[in-house]
This record gives structure tokens, C-alpha cells and sequence, in this order.
């Protein structure tokens, strides 16, 4: 069997370990064609190689498929089209024509691709929430005072701050074990960190319409039935649905009020499925804390006063980019195609 593999460089600039990994993955089984196109190289696929005779499998990254070009490969009978975000088959006469000619096209079946990497991060952001690790962090490069654990009179006092306590009592801080975690969605990625924090000793709720109970149960949570009832005990709240036109919003800026004051909000996914400004007015007004790698705005602006925030942990939308999210992209095609 003969397979080969095209990379276009704008394919690179989303995924540049992917296409790799995929060549690996495949040499593991057979010699693979791979063929690598440089900046400013805007070939088609049916301009690349000269001879199409014997290619049995391929995978085109990024490089621009026509019908044309489907038409050299005459021996094929599996391939992958993606582009940095989803198939690059543009225009129905290119399925049909693959359609009929039986050739099987694979493509990812879900975003789990980058789901550990996510949740991970979600829950590192959770931790650095609630321990103001970012802040200590920041503080102790250029100042001592973050030392300085005593209450004012060097005086012991109830509810003041005490030896190598720094965190701030005002929002949920302290562990993950006998928290309110309150998660909305129990997909890929929601599932995930409910697994985590459930691990850690909190308390996990989940609502997601459209999850069954097992798959709820599963990652050691509970079913909620209504959001309105998530919100209101939350000691965090971690929205962890993708943005569509069905999600956008779908936290309102009622869910958003409904929360506890000092809870601490996580968001890894998608900004836009809250009501941002409500989260934005609650956040500065010191009712809720939040550990964000998305935002309403990208980048967040210098002057944004989120930025900075004692009670504000942020990152620039970077949770799902690891290299070993890379490796699950390529390898969530490969299983797809037929043992050589």
C-alpha cells in the first residue's frame, strides 16, 4: 500500500507538530510519500507529485484540493482533507465525486483532539484562583512586603491574615476537596475536569441537556436538571461548553447574579458563552473572582482593567495548543483508516 501526505505551511501555522506526528504514526506501518510545501508555494494537490500511480491512502493538509486534482489519483481508496480547523473539501462536486468514486474520507469526529489539554489547564487555572498564585507570583519579584504574613500590630486576629496564609478569604480559596464545583457541559472537555476535581475531594454538579446520566456519572459528578439551580451554591462555576449560535449566551447575566458572592468563575472554552458584561461588572466590583485563558475581547486590551486584578488570575487563550494536543489531532485520523 502506498500513502502520501501534503502540508501546506498555513496548516503549520495551526497545528506544527501534527503533520509530523502523522508521518510518524504512518511510518510505523510503511514507506509514506511526505512532502512538505515552503512559504509562497500555492500548488495544488494534483500539482505536487508528478506521479498519482499506486496511492492508495492520503492525507492533505491545508493544500488546495479541486476536482482535477481528485481526478489523478486513480488508485485511491482513503483519504483525509483538513484544513487548520475542519475539512478542506470545499463544494459539493468534490464530495460527490468522492462519493462515487468510493473513496473513504475520514474526519475528526469530536474537538477531543485538545480535550486533556483543556481541562488540564482548567484546572490549573482553578488552583491558581484560589490560591493567588499568579499574584504572589508577580508580587515577589519586586517587592518583600508579600512576605510579611502578620496582621497589622504583628497581633493575632480572628479572620486577619496569619503566618503563610496568602490567600484572600473575601472569595473561594483553599482546596479543591469539599468545594461546590458546578460544571456546565459533560463533554470532552467538561467531563474531564470533573473527573479532576472530583479526584480532589469537591463536590460536583453538572448540567448538560443532552448528556446522559452515565456519561454524568462517569466522570464523578451529579446530574442537574435546571441551571438556574447550578448557580446558586456555587462555590466555582466552570461554563465548559463550545461557543455555537445554541451556547452563545446561554450563561445569562441572571445565572451570573445568582452567584454566590465570593465565587470563583473559570473560563477555558469560549468568553462568549457568558454574559460577559455581567461577569465584568461583578468581577470589578469585587463580588466574584476569575481565572479566564479566554476573553470578550482578544487580546485583552493593556489598559482593560480585568488585567492586574487581585482577584482576576489571566492568560492569553492558550489551554488547548500542546504539543501532545498536536499528537491526538493526527492521531484521531489515523485510527480511522484501515490497518495497512
Amino acid at each position: 500500500m502506498s500513502s502520501l501526505i501534503t502540508v501546506a505551511p498555513d496548516f503549520d501555522l495551526s497545528w506544527p507538530f501534527a503533520a509530523d506526528h502523522f508521518h510518524q504514526l504512518w511510518q510505523e506501518e510503511e514507506e509514506v510519500q511526505f512532502i512538505r510545501l515552503e512559504h509562497g508555494d500555492d500548488r495544488k494537490l494534483g500539482q505536487i507529485t508528478p506521479d498519482t500511480t499506486g496511492i492508495q491512502r492520503l492525507a492533505c493538509l491545508g493544500v488546495t484540493v479541486t476536482l482535477d486534482c481528485l481526478k489523478t489519483f486513480t488508485d485511491l481508496t482513503e483519504a483525509t482533507f483538513q484544513g487548520s480547523y475542519r475539512s478542506n473539501i470545499d463544494g459539493d462536486n468534490l464530495a460527490a465525486y468522492l462519493e462515487e468514486a468510493k473513496i473513504k474520507v475520514y474526519n475528526h469526529t469530536s474537538e477531543g483532539f485538545w480535550g486533556q489539554s483543556v481541562s488540564e489547564y482548567g484546572l490549573a487555572l482553578t488552583l491558581c484562583g484560589l490560591r493567588r498564585i499568579p499574584q504572589h507570583h508577580h508580587e515577589i519579584i519586586t517587592n518583600l512586603e508579600p512576605w510579611n504574613y502578620n496582621p497589622p500590630g504583628n497581633k493575632g486576629l480572628p479572620g486577619a491574615r496569619g503566618h503563610q496564609f496568602g490567600d484572600n478569604p473575601n472569595f473561594t480559596s483553599g482546596t479543591i476537596a469539599g468545594k461546590r464545583v458546578r460544571i456546565v457541559g459533560a463533554g470532552n472537555i467538561g467531563s474531564r475536569y470533573a473527573s479532576f476535581v472530583n479526584m480532589l475531594g469537591a463536590d460536583v454538579a453538572t448540567w448538560d441537556p443532552f448528556a446522559s446520566e452515565p456519561c454524568i456519572h462517569r466522570a464523578g459528578s451529579r446530574k442537574e436538571w435546571h441551571l438556574n439551580n447550578l448557580v446558586q451554591d456555587a462555590d466555582i462555576f466552570v461554563p465548559m461548553v463550545p461557543l455555537s449560535n445554541s451556547t452563545r449566551g446561554i450563561i445569562t447575566a441572571d445565572h451570573i447574579n445568582a452567584l454566590p458572592k465570593g465565587c470563583l468563575i473559570v473560563l477555558v472554552t469560549r468568553a462568549l458563552i457568558c454574559d460577559i458584561e455581567a461577569v465584568r461588572k461583578r468581577v470589578l466590583a469585587d463580588e466574584l473572582s476569575l481565572a479566564a485563558d479566554v476573553w470578550d475581547i482578544e487580546p485583552l486590551p493593556l489598559d482593560d482593567p480585568l488585567l492586574g486584578r487581585h482577584n482576576v488570575v489571566h492568560t492569553p487563550h492558550n489551554a488547548g495548543r500542546t504539543i501532545d494536543a498536536n499528537h491526538a489531532w493526527a492521531k484521531k485520523l489515523v485510527v480511522q483508516f484501515s490497518p495497512s
